[in-house]
């Protein structure tokens, strides 16, 4: 990892596209019910405010081994969120 500054940046950057595809299946589908929608949202929010505090905690005990599987983590939950939104329709 280049720097915890790019790290945040391409959390920041994963989770908004994520978001931006809800938005989009929301426009897709306009005779939907939103709740399931919107509960995907709040875990993208969760995880992103998760992974932030997760990064601090890493630079308190000055652990950089750590941020490779914090970015394999991202990915993953990432990815399971966007098999929820496929689910949907």
């Amino acid at each position: 990892m280049s720097s915890i500054k790019v790290f945040k940046k391409d959390i920041n950057n994963s989770i908004g596209h994520f978001i931006e595809k809800v938005y989009a299946w929301e426009l897709d589908h306009p005779d939907t019910a939103l709740k399931s929608t919107d509960k995907l949202i709040d875990k993208a929010i969760t995880l992103f405010d998760d992974m932030i505090d997760k990064i601090h905690q890493i630079r308190r005990k000055r652990g950089k081994e750590d941020f490779k599987s914090l970015k394999d983590k991202l990915d993953k939950a990432i990815d399971a969120l966007q098999k929820e939104l496929d689910k949907l329709g």
